[in-house]
């Protein structure tokens, strides 16, 4: 099966990848929901993620700040997975990353087109004026005794540049990713349960279009059945040895 999908990366001019939680918890980066997730360990961290609950609780803001602050995220690093995709990033062949991933990681590894469904972790905003910082200058107020900064030009709300529940996915970013999925010639979802929307119809879209599908996941998924390819193991394992085919085939 490995040799298969390195045939079908190595025919392809445009690779379409969708990226989910997994892709980042072999970083050391926890998923939500996972036997080890944020959720699953803190039920009531949920509630951060909120956007009306957000807005209106000040000791919620408090207390998603300080997560923020002590969050893997801060000290993770690419791991082969990662690394992996830029191999296949060349002249002859543009890779395209939509991730639901906030953490930066694809950028850091190396990946040149990282499309964001789901915003990043790095950058803080406000719910008013929608100001842009670098998390960092945000932080540095909280550690100085601001629990719960606001926004220096117009007074708003901040939070991190992220969709919290009952904000829309960026629309420049969404619209790029489709354009991207139904271009491509091969579409590969990667870490992701594909149970989350609209995230997973990026495989409709590319699959509509004629590009077939493969899936790399621990866990089965609902496209299971639609994929050309299904690849389980350890991402950090099977991108690379994906891309060791890639290679011998040239």
């Amino acid at each position: 099966a490995v040799a298969r999908v390195a045939e079908l990366v190595a025919d392809a001019r445009h690779v379409f990848v969708l990226t989910g939680a997994g892709m980042s918890t072999e970083s050391g980066v926890p998923d939500f929901r996972g036997p080890q997730g944020l959720w699953t360990r803190d039920p009531h961290a949920a509630r951060m993620f909120d956007l009306d609950a957000y807005r209106g609780d000040r000791d919620l803001r408090v207390r998603a700040w300080r997560m923020r602050m002590a969050s893997e995220i801060r000290t993770a690093e690419p791991n082969p997975g990662h690394r992996a995709l830029t191999d296949w990033d060349t002249a002859a062949r543009r890779v395209t990353v939509a991730t639901q991933n906030i953490d930066g990681l694809h950028q850091r590894g190396g990946s040149r087109t990282v499309l964001e469904l789901h915003g990043s972790y790095w950058e803080s905003m406000c719910l008013s004026c929608d100001e842009r910082l670098p998390v960092e200058q945000t932080f540095r107020r909280v550690v100085e005794g601001d629990e719960d900064p606001c926004c220096l030009t117009c007074g708003g709300i901040l939070k991190t540049g992220t969709v919290a529940f009952g904000q829309a996915l960026p629309s420049a970013t969404w619209t790029a990713a489709v354009a991207a999925a139904d271009s491509a010639d091969l579409a590969i979802a990667i870490g992701s349960t594909l149970a989350v929307q609209p995230a997973a119809s990026l495989c409709d879209v590319a699959v509509r279009s004629g590009a077939p599908l493969v899936i790399v996941n621990s866990d089965p998924t609902p496209y299971d059945s639609t994929a050309t390819a299904v690849l389980r193991g350890r991402i950090g394992e099977v991108l690379p040895a994906v891309s060791s085919h890639v290679a011998a085939s040239h």
